[in-house]
């Protein structure tokens, strides 16, 4: 178990899509995981599908799955372990019976593999042409002396989903996504009554700018378990920063005792 530190500093790197070119992906990342190392951050999050692209077609999206310990795998590692910094990022992942899934996958900052989450909530007819849903719970796993909950983007606005990290012992829930404009009512309303409602900090790292039909709203955000944003982006690419504090976790806890009062025996 990891030691707990009173904080964890996280960036969110909010960015246009650059479909189909994993490369160039892997190299903005390269250059937003340093800037980040360089302003101090423990943590950096991606949007949703970073790597290959979100809006790129089935046949596309299994072309670029990567296996688990694949290329993207790899150099993702690299990056990881040369700028000393952990890095949760999205990309298509090619399972080993065939099956292509929208995965988020963490790495540490030694560059070691340590989750992978496969999207169980698909959103639309986009999401469900190009992969299967995942089978497995999200994970809760250690990062810097926190314990974080891994979601992907439409997954957020599920509270059952949200409040099962937390009585499991997430501290901090991130969620790479791919929101489109048209939906800015998660960053108004769920992302905040998420965070509140299981008493955990909730960071969430969109795209900006537009992938064909789509256009994404950016505005990503770190919301603090009593609802305040802490952090946020606007329309354009960002790299967004802010420090967490476990103080003001267990300080909201105490203010907002819902996990304490549950009753688990009535509800369905």
């Amino acid at each position: 178990m990891t030691t707990e530190r009173g904080e964890l500093r996280i960036a969110l790197w909010q960015c246009e899509p650059r479909p189909a070119v994993p490369e160039t992906n892997l190299d903005r990342l390269d250059a937003a995981a340093a800037d980040a190392a360089r302003r101090g951050a423990d943590l950096i999050v991606t949007p949703e599908m970073v790597i290959p692209g979100y809006d790129i077609g089935a046949g596309r999206a299994r072309e670029l799955a990567d296996p688990p310990d694949g290329p993207i795998a790899r150099r993702v590692g690299v990056i990881a372990g040369r700028h000393r910094i952990a890095i949760l990022y999205g990309c298509a992942e090619l399972a080993s019976d065939g099956s292509v899934y929208n995965a988020i996958r963490l790495v540490d900052a030694a560059g070691t593999a340590t989750a992978t989450h496969h999207k169980t909530h698909l959103f639309g007819q986009l999401d469900r042409r190009m992969f299967a849903p995942g089978s497995a719970r999200p994970p809760v796993v250690d990062c810097a002396g926190w314990r974080l909950g891994l979601l992907t983007c439409y997954e957020v606005e599920f509270p059952e989903l949200v409040r099962s990290l937390s009585v499991r012992g997430a501290d901090v829930v991130c969620v790479p996504t791919a929101n489109m404009i048209e939906y800015d009512i998660v960053q108004d309303v769920l992302v905040r009554a998420r965070a509140v409602e299981s008493q955990v900090f909730v960071a969430y790292a969109n795209h900006c700018g537009s992938e064909n039909d789509l256009v994404y709203g950016g505005r990503s955000e770190i919301v603090s378990p009593g609802g305040a944003v802490v952090a946020s982006a606007g329309r354009s690419p960002d790299l967004v920063i802010a420090d967490l504090s476990r103080a003001a976790l267990d300080d909201s806890r105490r203010r907002f005792p819902y996990l304490d009062d549950r009753r688990p025996d009535l509800y369905t």
